[in-house]
């Protein structure tokens, strides 16, 4: 049977949001879609772009994996690439001006790669995909133990943005792109239990508050 829950989500959305933008969604049929601004994110079910950028239908093309991971350019790999294949489509076919990878607290595909937790199945599917962090995780050093655990997960989870974003100029699309000043890219972090997103500055390469007054300790981490 069809979730209840989703059955009452459908109808609230039907009385009021769909009632509130139904001409948005008829231009959207009628002219398609033309999303200026692209979010790769996590699959966790706390970190929805849509929800925490308060977007409109149409306004964010959005592609989700586990931990928000982009991978290098390989053409010639025989693995199926649905995250490059969202890249592909964003950029050639919407030509988006803005791609956005978007990282959070409590990850917890970095976790399991910090941890080296056991396959959830024979397929190992989330240790495979999280093996593609190493690089990040090695310009970190030795993981520690104890108190100083908590704060190595983090800067994991920044450095995880940081690596994406290089593996973003890796495809020759996006590196045309944004050498001729056209697509513009950008890395964010959003605390899950406080609210506060954090903007990669391009210059610095540290994280810092996209709104003023909302720094923290480990707010200004600088990705070597």
């Amino acid at each position: 049977m069809f979730p209840e829950r989703l059955r009452q989500g459908y109808r609230g959305f039907l009385e009021r949001r769909f009632a509130s933008e139904r001409s948005r969604y008829q231009t959207l049929a009628e002219q398609g879609q033309r999303p200026e601004i692209m979010v790769v994110g996590c699959v966790d079910s706390r970190v929805s772009p849509e929800v925490i950028f308060d977007a409109a239908p149409g306004e964010l093309l959005v592609v989700r994996n586990v931990a928000n991971i982009v991978p290098p350019y390989e053409p010639d790999s025989t693995t199926q690439h649905g995250t490059s294949a969202a890249l592909e489509f964003g950029v050639q076919a919407l030509r988006v001006k803005h791609i956005v990878v978007l990282g959070h607290a409590l990850c917890g595909g970095i976790r399991a790669f910090a941890d080296e937790q056991e396959p959830l199945s024979p397929g190992d599917f989330i240790g495979r995909w999280m093996s593609q962090i190493a690089p990040a995780a090695e310009s970190l050093g030795p993981a520690p133990e104890g108190e100083g655990r908590a704060e190595y997960l983090t800067r994991l989870e920044f450095a995880c943005v940081e690596l994406s974003l290089r593996n973003l100029m890796t495809f020759p699309c996006v590196r045309i792109l944004v050498e001729r000043g056209k697509l513009h890219l950008h890395g964010a972090y959003f605390g899950v239990a406080t609210g506060r997103l954090l903007v990669r500055n391009p210059e610095t390469r540290r994280f810092e508050p996209v709104e003023e007054g909302a720094a923290s300790p480990l707010s200004m981490i600088r990705c070597e």
